[in-house]
């Protein structure tokens, strides 16, 4: 697997997915290699053979599928692991907020601690221990 990170088309691979090109991503994701049919027999709603082999031929072109021929077939599989994939986007997401004035990064941080705090306090637990390691191991590196 080619590190996503280091890809031709990294930026359009950290975009968001629509709904179909998540679900065939998570189940290319969860099979490994796959044609179209077996893509096609693993949707939860039914879709036109054409459809599937259409989205998988648009991520291919996103970068985030390997493809190689198989008789007289495609057959797909990740680039990047899920992991890769959330990571990139969140780079890509926090990266846009960062070039920005302060006001962006005022609302960037106050967001994150504000779901943090909503959907689970030990997220904000763990947010408060990665920013002490964080400043930590900066202030090892400058040498203070």
């Amino acid at each position: 697997m080619i590190p996503f990170g280091k890809s031709r088309n990294a930026t359009e691979g950290g975009a968001a997915l629509g709904r179909l090109e998540l679900s065939v991503m998570e189940i290319v994701w969860q099979r490994g290699e796959s044609s179209v049919r077996d893509v096609v027999a693993k949707l939860e709603r039914p879709r036109a053979y054409t459809t599937v082999m259409t989205t998988l031929d648009r991520l291919y072109k996103k970068n985030l599928l390997e493809r190689r021929k198989a008789e007289r077939a495609f057959l797909y599989s990740p680039r990047c692991s899920r992991d890769d994939w959330e990571r990139e986007r969140a780079d890509s997401l926090l990266a846009g907020f960062f070039s920005r004035s302060e006001p962006s990064r005022d609302l960037l941080i106050s967001c994150l601690v504000d779901a943090a705090g909503k959907y689970d306090e030990a997220l904000l637990e763990e947010l408060e221990k990665k920013i002490r390691a964080k400043r930590k191991e900066l202030l090892q590196r400058s040498g203070r």
